[in-house]
Formats: structure tokens, C-alpha cells, sequence
């Protein structure tokens, strides 16, 4: 089979959508003719035409507000944000809007938006690009809002977004764009939203995180397991809706568990977690449930403390060792 990495994965996706339904666009900053600053839709626009793959000005508010017009005309747009950390300028129409209208309309219309966004750090970006909001948009009613962590998964939840009656942001790791190769299967396929999956299984603690988290957490179960220590790893791949059965059932198994995030700490996604496995699993914990996150800090631009920042497998193993002390 095949190898590409998530690039190419997310290309192939969104051509095959384009191919598949008349009613899909694809438009955002430069993803026309430019192919997005990633590279992400390259190649989109000469096969597909200018109508169906178009740019946009660099106004955040207006292309979502472009995409709730759209889908209430019965397209089904794909709205592209350069970087998560430009999403902001567009919260109104994201708060206000984009998740209530099948609420408002008395579940008469629902918008079929998907909105991409690169997230998250570790290639040195500018102030702003690093930016790892999804708690922020978990937290808004009526959307879901997904996080692949490997090019097979990313193109067929991408299909399954596309597919999805009612708003998804579907959120890329940035470092995970061409660091990430992956056995990707050719033609068509879809992935459920809303399902977790269990990467490996140990019986010492369990490792729980999701997009670009997940290859840290599995280099520290590589290092844990040379020390003799088996470790469970759950990549959560949909925050909303959460898949609470597949994360408690990792939890109780192991008694122990350690939420990896992006984002900083302090109403970090990793908090709910938290608060689900404690209203689910106390019972069955031996520990507290620890975080390892970013910091209560702006994330660093340009900068030579980057690793400091961002979550490590040597700050995942330390606190596993903390963990176990209990």
C-alpha cells in the first residue's frame, strides 16, 4: 500500500469530496491558486476550476460567515483558516451562529460546514500560528470538532466531516503535516466521528491524548516499555462528541491516567477529560489524574524554548513516574 503523509492525505480527501458531490467548495486565504501556505490544496483549483475551489479575502468573520450562507443555500463548504490561531476575528459568527442554527430553526436546518485549521507547534511559527484552541470550540453547543493524528485517519475523517449533517472543525497538526507518513488505503472511505481508539495496551497507567500528542505519547510508551513499564495509549481522534465508554474503559483498567495536550493547562481540554474520568472511574483510580500541557503563557514565537512549551515524552514519562508513586 501506498505511503503519504498527512499532506497528501488531506489532498486526497478533499479532491475525492469535490469529485463525489457537485455541492462541495473548498475556498480560504491563498487556497486557490497558491494551494494553501501548507500546500494543503495544491493542484485543487486547476482540476476542479475556480468555482469550486476559491480564494478568499483575509477576513476570518467573512468566510465563515460565507460558509453558514452557503450551507443554509444547500452547499456544503469547506471552509479553510490559514492558522487556529486566526479563528478568533470569526468568533461571533462561530458563537452566535454556526452552532445554533439547527437549535433556532427548530432542527428544520442544519449547516454542513467543515471548517480546517492548522493547530498546534513544534516548527518555530510566528506569534499566533501555534495556537491550539479546541477547547474554546468544544465548548461551543451544536458543533463537533475533530483532531486526526496520522494521514489514513486524517483523509477518512475528513470524508466523514464532509459527509456530517452539521458543523465540523476538523483541526491539523502543523507538525504532524509532513512528519507523519502513514499506509493510507486508495478510493473513498470514511472513519466515524465520535469513536476513540486504543493504540497499545499496558496494564500501568493509561496515556490519553489526541492530533499531535498522540506521537509523543507513544515515543514515552516505547521508553516506559524498555524500563519494564506497560502503559495503555488512547488517541481520542473526536472531542465532540467525546467517546466517554472507550476513555473510561482505558482508565478503569489501569487505575492510573495522564491527559497529554496541546493547549494551556488551565481550561485545556485536557480538564474535561479530567472531569469525566472523575465523575466516571474514581473508584477504580490509584493516582490523581495528572496533565502534562502547555503553560498559563502566550506560546512562544520563534523561539529556541519551543520544547520548553510543548508537551515532550520526557515531561509524559515524569509524570508516568509520578503516577506510579501512588
Amino acid at each position: 500500500m501506498r505511503v503519504l503523509n498527512m499532506v497528501q492525505a488531506i489532498n486526497e480527501a478533499l479532491d475525492l469530496a469535490l469529485a463525489r458531490d457537485e455541492r462541495v467548495l473548498v475556498f480560504g486565504e491563498d487556497v486557490g491558486r497558491l494551494g494553501g501556505v501548507f500546500r494543503v490544496t495544491e493542484g485543487l483549483q486547476a482540476k476542479r476550476g475556480e468555482g469550486r475551489v476559491f480564494d478568499t479575502p483575509l477576513a476570518e468573520s467573512a468566510i465563515l460567515g460565507l460558509a453558514i450562507g452557503l450551507a443554509m443555500g444547500g452547499m456544503r463548504p469547506v471552509a479553510e483558516i490559514q492558522f487556529a490561531g486566526f479563528l478568533y476575528p470569526a468568533l461571533d459568527q462561530i458563537l452566535s451562529h454556526l452552532g445554533r442554527w439547527r437549535h433556532r430553526s427548530r432542527g428544520r436546518v442544519g449547516l454542513p460546514v467543515v471548517v480546517r485549521a492548522p493547530y498546534g507547534g513544534g516548527v518555530h511559527t510566528p506569534e499566533q500560528h501555534a495556537d491550539s484552541p479546541e477547547a474554546l470550540l468544544a465548548h461551543t453547543p451544536g458543533v463537533k470538532v475533530v483532531i486526526p493524528s496520522s494521514p489514513d485517519r486524517a483523509k477518512g475523517l475528513l470524508l466523514s466531516a464532509i459527509e456530517d449533517e452539521d458543523p465540523v472543525f476538523f483541526l491539523e497538526a502543523i507538525k504532524l503535516y509532513r512528519g507523519a507518513r502513514a499506509e493510507v488505503p486508495e478510493g473513498y472511505y470514511t472513519l466515524p466521528l465520535g469513536k476513540a481508539r486504543v493504540l497499545r495496551e499496558g496494564k500501568a497507567a493509561t496515556l490519553i491524548g489526541y492530533g499531535g500528542m498522540v506521537e509523543v505519547m507513544l515515543e514515552a510508551a516505547e521508553v516506559a516499555r524498555k524500563e519494564g513499564v506497560e502503559v495503555t495509549v488512547v488517541d481520542l481522534e473526536t472531542l465532540v462528541p467525546l467517546d466517554e465508554e472507550t476513555l473510561l474503559e482505558a482508565v478503569r483498567a489501569t487505575g492510573r491516567a495522564i491527559v497529554v495536550y496541546e493547549a494551556m493547562r488551565t481550561g485545556g481540554f485536557g480538564a474535561e477529560i479530567a472531569a469525566r474520568i472523575a465523575e466516571g472511574a474514581i473508584d477504580y483510580l490509584q493516582a490523581p489524574v495528572l496533565r502534562v500541557a502547555g503553560y498559563d503563557a502566550p506560546y512562544p514565537p520563534f523561539s529556541a524554548i519551543e520544547h520548553l512549551y510543548r508537551p515532550n515524552a520526557r515531561r509524559v514519562l515524569a509524570a508516568l513516574r509520578k503516577a506510579l508513586t501512588y
